[in-house]
């Protein structure tokens, strides 16, 4: 059986595939636009959120039996046409839950006290001291929305700073550090506000400017989920406006950055930005590569 990888694994997943038995075609710097050209004949796809395996593409992979998504989200797999087609769709949740978590609290912590903004004065010759007034996290409230594996993650690292962890999820919240609310709550009683969910039509800017309005003076919102959570036009405008602190975002409306208010909010000195890196640590990208081999082998091998 051939496999085909169109976007960048761990070499150990690559090797797991290669000592399976199965022909391997790394097609990682193929542009994108070529891959319906080659895909056919290949049984199974390792992608990442790069590939996306919808309409032309999913259309010329007439092979196609199974999909193995290195990472957690699956917006970028037509996963409809995959069902009604019966190729089996593989993720790896597990593998980059630490690395996203880490993210978003050092994402937190760099909006309590000012660190890029120091570093960038320093750079550039000034001694800002007197205008990096932070604050502490301990006693502050972190609010999270969606509290599955990631948020759950975070919250134990807060919690362990002396943070009051409350969230709100539509199942119900078996963390023993998070105090479940309703989403209203969390607008209501929030220091900071951590966004962990998918990017669905349900929560399609469920951060608003109507949300925005709920929330207390001074909120900061941290972002490492899925860009379109968060309306950036009415975060732009609660910024501008102060009613909201600061904000950083590791996901964006449009990625590259195209959109305007992407580009407006990136322009204020209250919010820091990545360029979706939440799991990119040497550790998760490991195991995120291996995880995915392994599923890929397990259901090839039923068939």
């Amino acid at each position: 059986m051939k496999v085909i990888i169109t976007d960048k694994i761990a070499d150990k997943g690559v090797a797991l595939l290669q000592e399976a038995g199965y022909e391997v075609k790394i097609a990682w710097d193929v542009p994108k636009a070529d891959l319906p050209g080659i895909i056919g004949d290949f049984d199974a796809i390792v992608i990442r959120s790069a590939t996306k395996l919808k309409g032309e593409l999913l259309a010329a992979a007439k092979n196609l039996k199974v999909v193995g998504r290195a990472g957690i989200g699956l917006d970028n797999v037509d996963l409809k046409a995959c069902e009604e087609r019966g190729i089996v769709v593989r993720n790896t949740p597990r593998a980059t839950t630490e690395s996203v978590a880490e993210l978003a609290l050092s994402f937190l912590l760099a909006l309590a006290r000012p660190i890029v903004r120091g570093t960038a004065s320093l750079k550039s010759g000034e001694w800002a001291k007197k205008k990096l007034k932070g604050i502490e996290i301990a006693g502050k409230t972190l609010g999270i929305v969606g509290c599955g594996r990631i948020g759950s993650a975070l919250a134990r690292k807060c919690a362990a700073l002396g943070m009051k962890v409350i969230g709100c999820d539509v199942v119900k919240i078996t963390e023993a550090c998070i105090s479940q609310v309703e989403m209203p709550e969390v607008f209501a009683n929030a220091d900071f506000i951590s966004l962990h969910l998918p990017l669905l039509p349900s929560t399609k800017h469920i951060i608003n400017a109507e949300a925005i309005s709920q929330m207390k003076d001074g909120v900061y919102i941290i972002n490492c989920a899925r860009g379109g959570t968060i309306d950036e036009k009415a975060l732009y405008e609660g910024i501008v406006s102060g009613k909201v602190a600061g904000a950083a975002l590791d996901v964006w409306e449009e990625e590259p950055i195209a959109y305007e208010y992407s580009k407006k909010l990136l322009a204020l000195d209250q919010v820091i930005g990545t360029p979706h890196i939440g799991a990119q640590t040497k550790e998760g990208q490991e195991r995120a590569g291996v995880q995915v081999a392994e599923a890929v082998i397990e259901e090839l091998q039923k068939l």
